[in-house]
């Protein structure tokens, strides 16, 4: 319905010696997690060598009920995920975690992130013989896991070779009988950390909010290319793959983190508040008051406002009761949703010349709706300010940043006819210069590809994006 950006999972792991409820645990962590993906999600747990697992489509509270959880059964080892799909569908056999039965062993993955060559690689392995029974690239890992798991000694050695095959990002969490490994590519293109728990308990994640769900202390983020292997004998890390040029995704600042979290040392709350005063040095406008579009557009509002002297006001209130598959047909029935999603507070805005910031224009439909309800409510100026550059490139790891022709940034030639197509008054972006620079103290550089078209490693090109999908689709 909303004209949004959406990224591809989260990802959660815990090994407890002290064999507590790790099924439970991670429930809460990917309740956390939810808004990294809302389209499926799935838990798998470990009890002295026996794969529990259960995972459907819809979110966190609909799959899992008390009883679900208590069939999953105690162990001391678990991983989960919740997923949006970005390559690969949205049917079942894509929702993670995937549980691998395998000459050695048994294996689960859960994975946050998008190979770049998947394609070939999955070519290559049904060649070999390899039967795939889902679309994701996940499955392309495994297999390149299991396969290197044959000719090496360990899981965490047939991680390590494995490495040298899959190209792209992946942030992965990998449980076998005995173990708990959690890797992260080399160019850390999505975020995970490690934390442990007051009795002893390793745990990995996507954002640092799914520790503090479960009451557990930050430890450290997983450097970009290390593998970290949690057993009954500690914790130990292979890092032959670190050292690489970094390109932490800015977007996950930008927007799909939660605020709360804190990335490679740096709070995401405080990046938006650093994007909008950006904004206000570069961007300066007249205006009464200054909005924000929830939910990742508010922080970045304050920031604005803040530094510019101007009023912030709460000018939209979001509607959190609507489901996810409140979709309509029509284009009117898609504009009444919009209005039932999200409701303009007029005794804010009526009568005031009011800077609406979001995060990003996409291809636009949804900014000129909400543009509109503030028109209807009474604003008399809207000027509208996004707390990123422009998309002028699609993106390849993990992000459904669409083709070129249908970003707006590609299909009209300046801001002035976006401001006009949109309806606003005046329209201006964060600079890509500014948009690098609002995660104060990180420990990384980033991938701004989808604003500059300059990516941290090479890419397949816009016509090799989401092969697998084409794959079924003309079988």
């Amino acid at each position: 319905m909303f004209d949004q950006l959406h990224e591809e999972c989260g990802v959660f792991g815990i090994f407890d010696p002290a064999n507590s409820n790790v099924a439970r645990s991670t429930y809460f962590a990917l309740y956390a997690l939810q808004h990294r993906g809302q389209e499926s999600c799935g838990i798998a747990v470990n009890e002295d060598g026996v794969f529990r697992s259960h995972r459907a489509t819809g979110l966190v509270p609909e799959v899992f009920t008390a009883e679900t959880l208590e069939k999953l059964g105690s162990g001391n080892i678990a991983v989960g995920h919740v997923r949006y799909s970005t390559t690969g569908n949205g049917n079942i056999n894509n929702a993670q975690p995937l549980v691998v039965r395998h000459v050695k062993g048994s294996m689960a993955i859960a994975h946050n992130g998008n190979i770049i060559n998947s394609f070939e690689l999955r070519r290559q392995f049904e060649m070999d013989g390899a039967i795939f029974h889902g679309t994701s690239d996940t499955e392309v890992i495994a297999y390149a896991i299991t396969k290197a798991r044959l000719e090496t000694g360990s899981i965490e050695q047939a991680v390590e070779k494995a490495m040298n095959t899959i190209k792209g990002a992946y942030s992965v969490v990998i449980m076998s009988p005995q173990k708990l490994i959690a890797v992260r590519d080399p160019q850390g293109f999505r975020p995970l950390c490690m934390g442990k728990t007051h009795d002893g308990a390793v745990v990995f994640a996507s954002e640092s909010c799914a520790l503090d769900s479960i009451n557990a202390e930050f430890v450290r983020d997983i450097k970009p290319g290390e593998i970290v292997v949690a057993s009954n004998n500690g914790i130990r890390t292979i890092e032959t793959h670190c050292g690489q040029k970094s390109g932490m995704c800015v977007f996950e600042f930008v927007y799909f983190a939660r605020p709360d979290s804190v990335i490679d040392g740096a709070s995401v709350y405080e990046a938006r508040l650093r994007a909008g005063a950006f904004l206000a040095l570069e961007h300066p406008i007249q205006a009464d008051v200054v909005i924000g579009v929830p939910d990742s557009g508010l922080d970045a509002a304050l920031g604005y406002a803040r530094q510019s002297g101007i009023p912030y006001g709460v000018g939209f209130i979001k509607n959190r009761y609507v489901g996810r598959s409140f979709i309509q047909p029509t284009q009117g029935q898609r504009e009444d949703a919009v209005k039932i999603k999200l409701s303009a507070v007029r005794s804010v805005v009526q009568g005031k010349r009011v800077i609406m910031i979001d995060d990003s224009i996409v291809r636009g439909t949804t900014g000129a709706r909400i543009v509109k309800l503030l028109r209807e409510a009474g604003a008399t100026e809207v000027h509208m300010l996004v707390s990123s550059p422009p998309f002028v490139n699609p993106c390849y790891f993990g992000t459904d940043i669409d083709s070129r022709d249908k970003l707006i940034a590609c299909r009209l030639k300046s801001v002035d006819e976006i401001a006009k197509e949109i309806g606003v008054d005046s329209l201006g972006y964060l600079s890509v210069e500014s948009v690098n620079r609002i995660a104060k103290n990180a420990k990384c550089k980033f991938c701004d590809g989808c604003f500059t078209g300059n990516y941290p490693i090479e890419t397949p090109g816009e016509t090799q994006k989401d092969k697998f999908e084409e794959k079924i689709l003309r079988k």
